[in-house]
């Protein structure tokens, strides 16, 4: 199936494209990001669109950038996607596929939307176990950094920090070790799905609508 990966910059969008990869059944051509047009950053994770083009560059593969007003109602959000969708599917895409992990709400949102279009809703990391996942991750190779925090959850000191074991180790009871529930984002700079690294350092880190977020720069 020609298919679109629903692309975050985060590492479950990225560990979705590895195991895609590994699916005969499934050829990813394209990966698939909204971007705040008024910042000019991925929606919800803040990272800045030159290093989400040079991800899609890493990855091999054309980057379909939905760009989003702000603020951005329901109503506009879903003419935005579903003309998207509808242009895709007359370009034969079949499928579209989601990092997901075990949110049920959020699986059955995407499957109505996708309901009729002809693109099949695809999950390929769905139920794994987010404590064996996030260790698969770090053991695969895959190195992400913490772009956006809720600070309910998070101090905001884990802003900008590597994704990997000490960062596990030192999570608070009750924080999910991939972040599903909301608790962080994450930006991806390496990882089996590139064929180059990112090179990544962190700066500033500010608070804005709630949330605590690192500005991750993309070095030369």
């Amino acid at each position: 199936m020609k298919t679109l990966l629903s692309w975050s910059s985060g590492k479950d969008s990225a560990w979705a494209l590895h195991v895609l990869r590994a699916d005969p059944s499934v050829e990813v051509v394209g990966l698939v990001t909204t971007v705040n047009a008024a910042f000019d950053r991925v929606a919800m994770h803040g990272v800045r669109r030159n290093i989400l083009e040079a991800q899609a560059a890493a990855a091999g593969l054309p980057l379909h950038v939905i760009d989003l007003p702000w603020p951005c109602s329901n109503e506009v959000y879903a003419k935005l996607m579903g003309d998207f969708v509808a242009a895709q599917v007359a370009g034969g895409i079949e499928a579209m596929a989601f990092g997901d992990l075990f949110l049920e709400d959020i699986r059955a949102y995407r499957e109505e939307k996708l309901a009729g279009t002809g693109l099949k809703p695809l999950f390929p990391l769905w139920q794994i176990p987010t404590a064996q996942l996030a260790r698969d991750m770090i053991a695969g190779g895959l190195r992400t950094y913490i772009a956006t925090l809720d600070p309910r959850h998070l101090d905001k000191s884990f802003a900008g920090r590597v994704f990997d074991d000490r960062f596990l180790a030192d999570l608070p009871p009750g924080v999910d070790p991939c972040g599903e529930n909301g608790e962080f984002h994450t930006c991806v700079a390496a990882g089996p799905m590139f064929s180059r690294a990112l090179s990544i350092e962190t700066g500033e880190v500010v608070e804005r609508d709630g949330f605590v977020f690192a500005d991750l720069l993309l070095k030369a």
